[in-house]
């Protein structure tokens, strides 16, 4: 994700660390030369002279325009679902963090580093093992050595060879509560809102799913692609007897604008991955870990990530 000031001025023309400039610049550059090569011959292909008018492109230029539009708000509601989604997993984190603290109830106080012996603490950091494991398999990623940090020895034996280690953490979760419940670390009206708690994170997660696993329609972005770059690469023919030398410069606005939405929408359309105005997944996952300890009374924290080139990731 792009954290920035919005820039001014000719800084505005510029700036290139976030913009879809870097993604289309080969089609915009072959599509200016064919613009300029078109205002050189005026229009003539060899001996033919190929004559459209400003009409078929006006009466084109406005359904693209508004379906390019439908297509980015809709990549757009699924981008921010995503975001509300992850700020609802930060929510029931910290929450299972404090209900596991102030309702299971065990002689010894809470010691961070008694992980194995202590519940609590098990179910704390399992917590964080949690939002790790969601962001490496929404990422299509693999890194035992996250995991292993924060499971213990036999957990992380069980989870490592399982396809979603997510799921398998939930279910360890669920185990130990009913352990508590069956000796008697926590009164079964009491275990209920944790369960609760267990259950949003799961739907939360499930929904995430949901996200990356339904594209927008394949045959709809490829009818969007295709008539974006028909448009675009046939508008100095209807261009170039009306506004002569200037066509390859209306064309290359026209044609940013419309390649640009179109990559802008394939970016955020999958708002997990690794793109520059995707989710900062890694961000987030600092920051519960950074939460959940606190909770537990560590105080060697790791410092927030920071945006590297004004990115996050």
């Amino acid at each position: 994700m792009i954290v920035r000031d919005r820039p001014s001025g000719l800084r505005l023309f510029l700036v290139l660390r976030g913009s879809v400039l870097q993604r289309i610049r080969l089609t915009l550059l072959l599509n200016t030369l064919l613009a300029t090569l078109v205002t050189l011959a005026h229009g003539n292909l060899f001996t033919v002279k190929i004559t459209l008018t400003a009409i078929p492109f006006t009466l084109i230029g406005l359904p693209l325009a508004i379906f390019l539009g439908f297509r980015n708000t809709t990549a757009y509601d699924r981008y921010w679902e995503a975001r509300k989604l992850w700020g609802e997993l930060v929510l029931r984190m910290r929450s299972l963090s404090r209900q596991c603290q102030s309702l299971i109830q065990l002689p010894q106080p809470i010691d961070p580093l008694a992980r194995d012996s202590d519940v609590r603490v098990r179910m704390v950091h399992r917590c964080i093992a949690f939002a790790h494991a969601l962001r490496l398999q929404l990422r299509g990623q693999k890194d035992d050595g996250t995991l292993e940090r924060w499971t213990t020895a036999a957990e992380f034996a069980q989870i490592r060879s399982v396809r979603s280690p997510a799921d398998a953490l939930m279910l360890a979760m669920g185990r130990d509560l009913g352990e508590c419940v069956r000796q008697g670390h926590i009164a079964p009206s009491l275990a209920v809102p944790i369960d609760q708690t267990l259950s949003a994170l799961t739907a939360a997660a499930a929904s995430c799913e949901r996200i990356k696993h339904t594209p927008i329609p394949f045959s709809y972005t490829l009818l969007l692609h295709r008539t974006a770059y028909m448009y675009c690469f046939l508008l100095p023919f209807g261009l170039v007897d009306t506004t002569g030398f200037m066509t390859p410069f209306v064309v290359a606005i026209v044609a940013y604008t419309f390649f640009g939405l179109d990559a802008l929408g394939d970016e955020i359309e999958e708002p997990f991955g690794l793109e520059s105005n995707d989710l900062p997944l890694d961000t987030l996952c600092r920051s519960i870990e950074i939460s959940l300890r606190e909770s537990l009374g560590e105080t060697d924290l790791p410092e927030p990530l920071q945006p590297v080139n004004f990115r996050l990731t």
